[in-house]
């Protein structure tokens, strides 16, 4: 079965063809390690995890890279304030957002390189461009400057980029007057700010270059899906694929799915304005499935503006649906509910994520389900049928990443390692 979802380089639904042999190649673009994680970011790792799972039900392996953005202005910002060297704010950070989405019950990615050990890859890729006289000289700074009638396939203004827009880190805007191509490749830096040597001096390369570097080197280009939140396509993946089409000759990435930002007082929620809901409460709350239920279950290409009360009704009902299909679990003396009916739901569930990722309707599904099962005079499965109905309701937990069964998952892919 083919996945479909709405594909954002062409903003259309379409079909995901990953290639017939070998693992498929996934990148995923991860955090920027100064501060804790919050919701807003769970939603998009949680929808990524999704397709893998989805991907791994196939019977398809997978190659997950997830980068960690370790060198940045805010993060050299929040370690002087705190008196700590930078690396050190990093890697603590870094330990705590693997910690959440372990939590969560999001799998590990098959690599989890750092920016930071990718510094040599990054400069050999300016001077490629430089070879290829598209980089101008500002100060100590290296600006990716294209001629301005280079065009390439690239995402397309009805994208909404000024609504999107997210600058480069200690960079302004780009200029909204033809030139948005234009963006740094390396910056001079003083510490103690992160710095390497360089041709061009001490200092150190600009954030669009890093994803351009570690996919290249660990999974090929083009990848076959990569993606993250709305607020990356431009200028970030805008940028990746400038790069990957001059350098490559190729797009970055054979297909792109982005996800809508969660929001808060209908603010989008962000690390840098402090408006968030910190991950790690949130599951101290909810736990791992109250806290996935909730953020599935809003359709994939909607915004979820988070509530408390969303949040604390969708904990309730998850709750009620665990209760009701381990109630029907025969442990002894059965009922008479058909087993046929569950071996249904999980092929309808696993539809429902084929279906331009519909976990929100898989989600109203498995309540539905749970509803009837608890409105029957004997809501039990068959004496003997226990370990056929543990072994759907497993299914259902591997596609969902839910633990409705009580049974406890287990990893269906390599654990996560340093990639450098």
């Amino acid at each position: 079965m083919l996945l479909s979802f709405r594909e954002t380089l062409h903003d259309t639904v379409r079909r995901f063809h990953p290639p017939a042999r070998g693992p498929v190649r996934l990148y995923v673009c991860g955090p920027t390690v100064y501060d804790r994680s919050h919701v807003g970011h769970a939603r998009t790792y949680l929808y990524f995890d999704v397709v893998r799972r989805f991907l791994l039900a196939e019977g398809r392996r997978v190659r997950h890279v997830m980068n960690i953005t370790d060198f940045e202005d805010k993060l050299t910002a929040r370690a002087a304030a705190l008196r700590v060297p930078w690396r050190t704010l990093a890697r603590r950070e870094e330990r705590g957002f693997f910690d959440d989405l372990g939590r969560l019950g999001v799998l590990p990615p098959t690599d989890a390189p750092r920016a930071s050990d990718y510094v040599p890859e990054m400069v050999k890729a300016i001077r490629r461009l430089e070879k290829a006289k598209l980089v101008e000289r500002a100060g100590g700074d290296l600006i990716y400057a294209p001629p301005r009638n280079v065009c390439h396939r690239n995402f397309s203004e009805g994208h909404g980029f000024d609504a999107q827009l997210v600058p480069e880190p200690g960079a302004p805007p780009p200029p909204d007057d033809g030139t948005a191509t234009r963006f740094v490749l390396w910056r001079a830096q003083e510490p103690p700010a992160p710095r390497w040597s360089s041709p061009w001096g001490m200092g150190a390369p600009g954030w669009h270059l890093e994803c351009y570097a570690m996919a290249h080197r660990l999974l090929g280009l083009p990848v076959d899906l990569h993606g993250g939140g709305t607020d990356l396509i431009f200028p970030h993946h805008f940028t990746e694929n400038e790069v990957a089409m001059t350098l490559d000759g190729t797009l970055f990435s054979r297909s792109f799915l982005h996800l809508p930002f969660v929001t808060q007082n209908g603010k989008k929620m962000a690390k840098s304005t402090g408006n968030l809901v910190p991950l790690a409460e949130a599951l101290d709350e909810g736990g791992r499935d109250g806290l996935r239920w909730y953020l599935l279950g809003t359709p994939v290409t909607e915004r979820l503006e988070w509530t408390d009360g969303g949040f604390r009704r969708a904990t309730a009902r998850v709750e009620r649906v665990r209760h009701e299909l381990r109630a029907a679990v025969p442990s002894g003396a059965g009922g008479l509910v058909p087993v046929a009916g569950l071996r249904q739901l999980r092929t309808r569930v696993h539809r429902d994520i084929a279906d331009r990722l519909g976990a929100d309707r898989a989600i109203g599904r498995l309540e539905a389900y749970a509803a009837a099962l608890a409105s029957r005079a004997d809501p039990r499965y068959p004496r003997g049928s226990r370990a056929a109905v543990n072994r759907e309701l497993v299914a259902i937990d591997s596609l969902l990443g839910t633990r409705l069964s009580g049974v406890s998952d287990r990893p269906t892919n390599r654990p996560a390692r340093r990639a450098g």
